[in-house]
């Protein structure tokens, strides 16, 4: 009970009774329904603050990929490896000499979001980010940011016009480390599932993305409802 009320007064403290009050009542409703309101966020210029990196920011290949796997710290599965690697989905890391300190995954195309038959669709010529890590022994250095920013500016001279991605809208914390960083939120999407179907509403700041949920192709891929 104790650790609980030292947990509200740290988000109260943190985020204001208003995103508190929130907070509880997404979580409320999440616990009945498969329910998620994701804030779709996007950069096109790199913040010169966070393009000074004390460690070597690369791309990994499959082979380094692989390597890093075998570390269950690194929270990158074989398997994982396997479908993004398929989709031509590529990971920018930042390295410590042999050890990964931090990486985030962009890819081109559609991709899932951990929804089962779903998949989240953005106009082509950006760069979707997903999946950002930072090692335990390396948080606090800002690597997050570094890592993206890196990557911003390295699909830039790639001819790409900016990254976009999505930040759950209960992850204040993510929402601020992406607002430090440069990135503007466009527009939202709602996604819930009731009596076995998924249904999927979008504001109409994300029609200049084309971001959106929809349905994947092929058999047995959960169905889906779209909103305008």
């Amino acid at each position: 009970m104790l650790r609980k009320l030292d947990t509200l007064r740290l988000k109260l403290s943190r985020h204001g009774a208003a995103a508190t009050a929130y907070e509880a009542a997404v979580k409320a409703l999440a616990a009945v329904a498969d329910f998620k309101i994701l804030r779709g966020v996007f950069v096109d210029r790199p913040d010169q603050a966070f393009l000074e990196c004390p460690y070597q920011p690369m791309l990994l290949d499959e082979a380094a990929l692989r390597r890093f796997a075998q570390d269950p710290a690194n929270e990158m599965s074989q398997e994982f490896i396997d479908e993004a690697t398929a989709r031509g989905d590529q990971c920018y890391a930042i390295c410590d000499g042999e050890r990964l300190a931090a990486y985030g995954w962009y890819a081109f195309g559609a991709t899932p979001i951990g929804l089962p038959g779903v998949l989240l669709y953005y106009s082509p010529g950006y760069v979707y980010m997903y999946k950002g890590f930072t090692h335990n022994d390396y948080r606090g250095k800002r690597l997050h940011a570094i890592g993206m920013t890196r990557a911003l500016q390295h699909y830039l001279s790639q001819g790409y016009r900016g990254i976009v991605s999505y930040v759950e809208s209960i992850n204040f914390d993510s929402l601020k480390s992406c607002f430090r960083m440069g990135y503007s939120v466009f527009g939202t999407v709602y996604v819930v599932r009731a009596f076995g179907r998924y249904r999927s509403f979008s504001t109409p700041g994300c029609r200049q993305y084309a971001f959106r949920v929809e349905r994947a192709a092929g058999p047995g891929a959960a169905a889906l409802i779209f909103g305008k």
